[in-house]
């Protein structure tokens, strides 16, 4: 059984796009994350150091968002999902990349890619 922690809304904002005005003038892209983890250890002994610090997870992902442009959303939700992955206890990461001032010529309200990862287990 795994629990679910999840950090919903973080705007970050960042240069990432296939176009020259998307990099040059950036956006706000919106994170969701949720991670299956078990808080089992976390629950019974009431320390932080027992779970994920969701503080310095979502400092670690804005930094992931705000730095290194790429032109796929794919690209930086994979990028958002192995920083999730770092610490040991994510057994899984779902990350979805909003990017609500997409350049499409239309009326939408958002744009966005949700990514599934799990640890890959080591020989």
């Amino acid at each position: 059984m795994t629990d679910e922690l999840a950090v919903m809304g973080i705007e970050c904002f960042g240069h990432h796009g296939v176009f020259d005005f998307e990099r040059r003038e950036g956006q706000i892209f919106v994170i969701d994350l949720v991670l299956g983890l078990d808080t089992t250890p976390a629950a019974s002994t009431d320390d932080l150091r027992e779970t994920v610090h969701y503080g310095i997870l979502v400092d670690s992902v804005k930094a992931a968002v705000e730095t290194d442009p790429v032109d796929l959303i794919e690209t930086l939700a994979q990028r958002i999902a192995n920083v999730c992955l770092l610490d040991d206890r994510v057994e899984w990461a779902r990350v979805t990349v909003h990017k609500p001032d997409a350049p499409i010529d239309a009326t939408f309200s958002d744009v966005a890619l949700t990514i599934t990862r799990k640890r890959t287990l080591q020989p």
